[in-house]
């Protein structure tokens, strides 16, 4: 698999070198996941290359604020050195990539991780095709490392939905529902469950149980928004996103009192309930 790392990370090297040139240094950002945000919705490597795949609209909301890394497989090697990663809709982890991954967050490393129990998000691949987003999130046993569990109810209506989590809109559609795990000494759970804040060891994760504001098809009201509120929020504040981490996603909504905040590790400031704070 470290072949497939070095493979992607020569093709991005290729596609992004004019561009990198032009740009101030920005810090890097890994990516791993289904969800197409580097690469689009490539067929194979001949529409990779002629750029002829469709792009996905997050990719150049990332690129505001950081130099993107794509990854195929999380192994110590590839980790090692990275601050910062983003998954979105990751396949099912094997044993070493599970423990390549808690290892690093412990280590210092910092991740926004969107888990959705039922995409909904549309793609040019039918049903069955390696190439489509993942359906299911199959990261049940990183959740339970660090005392998660996901849940989802059936009875919630279909179709997209705006969550107000504390002023902030985050659109979902079939979203699951985060849960403490056992003692869960690690997150904290503010609002609803649709997030959680973990502090582990030296550094962080930020989970999203729901990835429906990723769809290739969007962005989506308030898509965009809540992207870089949850970028700023966990990974702190760069470039065009200075200032702006507390700042609500939208102002449509109707705001409710924001809960305290706590200021974590590195800086970071989550959420505090009545819950485990980590």
């Amino acid at each position: 698999m470290l072949r497939c790392n070095n493979l992607l990370a020569v093709l991005a090297l290729g596609l992004t070198a004019t561009a990198a040139q032009a740009q101030e240094a920005r810090p890097e950002l890994a990516l791993m996941g289904t969800v197409p945000i580097y690469w689009g919705e490539a067929a194979g490597l001949d529409e990779l290359l002629e750029g002829d795949a469709p792009s996905h609209w997050a990719r150049s909301v990332l690129e505001e604020d950081f130099t993107l890394s794509p990854l195929d497989y999380l192994s110590s090697d590839a980790l090692a050195g990275r601050e910062f990663l983003l998954m979105a809709q990751p396949r099912g982890l094997s044993a070493e990539e599970n423990l390549a991954l808690d290892t690093w967050v412990r280590s210092g490393g910092t991740l926004l991780l969107f888990a959705d129990p039922m995409m909904t998000g549309e793609s040019r691949f039918h049903l069955g095709d390696r190439r489509r987003p993942q359906d299911v999130a199959l990261l049940s046993p990183i959740l339970a490392r660090w005392g998660l569990e996901m849940q989802f109810d059936a009875s919630q209506p279909e179709g997209p939905q705006l969550v107000d989590h504390f002023g902030d809109a985050l659109p979902v559609n079939l979203r699951g529902q985060l849960h403490y795990a056992g003692e869960s000494p690690y997150c904290n759970i503010p609002g609803d469950g649709l997030l959680a804040h973990c502090v582990i060891g030296d550094g962080q994760a930020m989970i999203v149980a729901d990835a429906a504001m990723l769809d290739i098809a969007g962005p989506y009201d308030h898509a965009e928004s809540a992207l870089r509120w949850l970028i700023g929020h966990i990974f702190g504040n760069f470039g065009d996103s200075a200032g702006n981490a507390a700042q609500p996603a939208s102002e449509t909504t109707q705001n409710h009192a924001n809960p305290p905040e706590t200021e974590g590790a590195h800086g970071h400031q989550y959420h505090s309930t009545n819950g485990n704070t980590g």
